[in-house]
């Protein structure tokens, strides 16, 4: 069965006609940035949180080393 190339063009024709439908403006897409931010400081805050207790544990054994210090000159 041999189509004829007018055929074929009749065929596709209406496909090429079609386009997708823009996407709606109410809702603009989310700038790049703030994603990036976003996943920044997902990625800091466990950081930020692990030299906060390296803080406090250097405090403590500055703590515990003056009081060692202070009960051996007695």
């Amino acid at each position: 069965m041999k189509r004829h190339p007018i055929t074929c063009l009749l065929l596709l024709l209406p496909l090429c006609a079609c386009r997708p439908t823009p996407p709606p403006t109410e809702h603009p897409p989310e700038p790049q940035a703030v994603r990036a931010t976003e996943l920044r400081d997902a990625i800091q805050a466990p950081l930020d949180k692990a030299k906060a207790v390296q803080e406090t544990t250097r405090k403590a054994t500055e703590d515990t080393r003056a009081a060692i210090d202070a009960a051996e000159r007695q």
